[in-house]
């Protein structure tokens, strides 16, 4: 029991990585709390982890963008378990929906990308900072996007709050270290999860979109699952991390630190001197 007596909050965790989380630490002995916008997403997720003989709360319907919605909840769990050990900031998204690039950026879009993203991850931290001080003891998980800074695609909003989430990161690891506060972010590749129903519906297409883009741009060549995050927050949020602080780590099958077979020609049928 990796994380037996921790109290975890999880912002978004109502579906995606975030329940993947949630799930994952309930069955590490974490006591879990949801805390989401999609509130009817959250009881149902309490109720899946209770019935397995996990603890899991879920307090209001919660914006990350709003401190009052997160102070509400910080309170409550205080209250409840009098500790708060784990912060995985799950929550986040874009505005636009395929727009982003230099032509067709909205402003409007960017103002709010820039708030779930940013803001909607710098006020879950400022609301567990005191608490985490008071105690000398903090896990905090931060989630950015491989496009930050490898730019596969443009999406120049999130990609640039993403990128300001990594800075906030390392300068918040570069202050809390003495203090027993780990702080680190992840930097996901292609994960199946449902954010991608508001890019592409469920069917045919999109089970071909992702055989490509695996086979094209993941080294290890398939798309990966929400559980494949929820291992990655695991360790960071146990003592099997206890010396690692400031780190961005990768979860793309490769992706952000290799290339694919695929995508070098080196490697490729279309190379005939290595492929006669």
């Amino acid at each position: 029991m990796l994380l037996k007596d921790q109290v975890a909050i999880i912002t978004g965790g109502a579906k995606g990585m975030g329940e993947a989380t949630a799930k994952m630490f309930a069955a590490e002995g974490a006591k879990v709390v949801i805390a989401d916008l999609d509130k009817i997403g959250a009881d149902a997720l309490v109720e899946a982890i209770t019935a397995k003989g996990g603890t899991a709360r879920t307090y209001n319907k919660v914006d990350v963008t709003n401190k009052e919605d997160l102070q509400q909840t910080v309170d409550s769990t205080i209250k409840d378990f009098g500790q708060i050990d784990i912060l995985v900031n799950c929550a986040g998204g874009t505005f636009g929906g395929g727009n982003g690039n230099s032509d067709n950026l909205n402003m409007d879009d960017w103002e709010k990308t820039m708030q779930l993203n940013l803001n909607g991850t710098l006020n879950p931290i400022l609301a567990v900072l005191p608490q985490m001080k008071k105690c000398n003891f903090g896990r905090i998980i931060n989630f950015s996007s491989m496009g930050a800074f490898d730019a596969y695609t443009v999406v120049l909003h999130y990609h640039a709050a993403k990128g300001a989430v990594e800075s906030l990161t390392h300068n918040l690891a570069f202050e809390l270290a003495p203090k027993g506060i780990n702080v680190n972010v992840i930097s996901p590749g292609p994960i199946m999860t449902p954010f991608w129903e508001e890019l592409l519906p469920t069917g045919d297409e999109r089970t071909q979109f992702f055989d490509q883009l695996s086979a094209k741009e993941v080294p290890m060549q398939r798309m990966g699952t929400a559980d494949d995050i929820a291992g990655v927050c695991l360790f960071l949020s146990s003592k099997l991390s206890n010396f690692v602080t400031g780190q961005k780590i990768y979860v793309g099958g490769g992706m952000g630190n290799i290339l694919s077979h695929n995508s070098t020609f080196l490697m490729t049928s279309e190379n005939n001197m290595v492929n006669k």
